[in-house]
């Protein structure tokens, strides 16, 4: 939808007035419901998002596994789709709304230029191209070093915090796609996270202790 310059204002307050008021030309606001694939593997990018509010989880796949790499927050931006959108080439990873999200799309064809002309948006994408690096490491090692049960509370430590609930109302067999492992596994662990007291599961979620 036509982008309201005073909308995305409160969200960017280290962009200058000429920056907003080019992406207020340029670029165009999208509210999207939770859960729906906001960007495809495969897919060219067009548009490179910058979350306002809501959360958005990043996927990459192998050999028909699934893996979480992050989530993109308020105020934050997927440097995976900037770098494919500046070299024009396909998306590797694939991006699922959490919950509903309001989104800033900035044209892929004119970021380029922007990033130069304007220092707040080149170190925005500077910012989390750092942050992604770190947390992409913390991701790998995790895979290598960490245990199952470790991963499995960290992970449910890192969503309870985000999203702001105590409560996740989560599915086995989406923790296990989000993990890469497999669901069965996924219950044992929690089942052995509740026995020593991290969690609780009830019928409204799982209860981080």
């Amino acid at each position: 939808m036509p982008l309201d310059l005073a909308e995305i204002k409160p969200f960017l307050p280290d962009f200058s007035q000429e920056l907003l008021q080019v992406i207020a030309t340029e670029g165009s606001v999208m509210d999207v419901p939770a859960g729906m694939e906001i960007l495809k593997e495969g897919q060219y990018v067009r548009m490179i998002p910058i979350v306002l509010q809501g959360l958005v989880k990043v996927f990459t796949r192998v050999e028909e596994k699934e893996l979480l790499l992050y989530y993109i927050g308020s105020t934050q931006s997927c440097i995976m789709s900037f770098s494919a959108g500046l070299s024009q080439s396909p998306s590797r990873i694939f991006a699922i709304s959490e919950e509903a999200s309001m989104l800033l799309l900035l044209p892929a064809e004119k970021i380029n230029k922007w990033i130069r002309e304007f220092p707040a948006l080149n170190d925005l994408f500077f910012r989390q191209y750092n942050l992604r690096y770190t947390e992409m490491l913390d991701t790998i090692n995790s895979l290598l070093f960490g245990r199952m049960d470790q991963r499995l509370y960290q992970y449910l430590q890192e969503k309870s915090r985000l999203k702001g609930e105590k409560i996740l109302d989560i599915r086995h067999k989406q923790i296990a796609a989000e993990l890469g492992t497999a669901r069965e596994v996924v219950t044992r662990v929690l089942k052995k996270l509740e026995q020593e007291g991290k969690i609780r599961q009830t019928e409204a979620g799982i209860e981080i202790n």
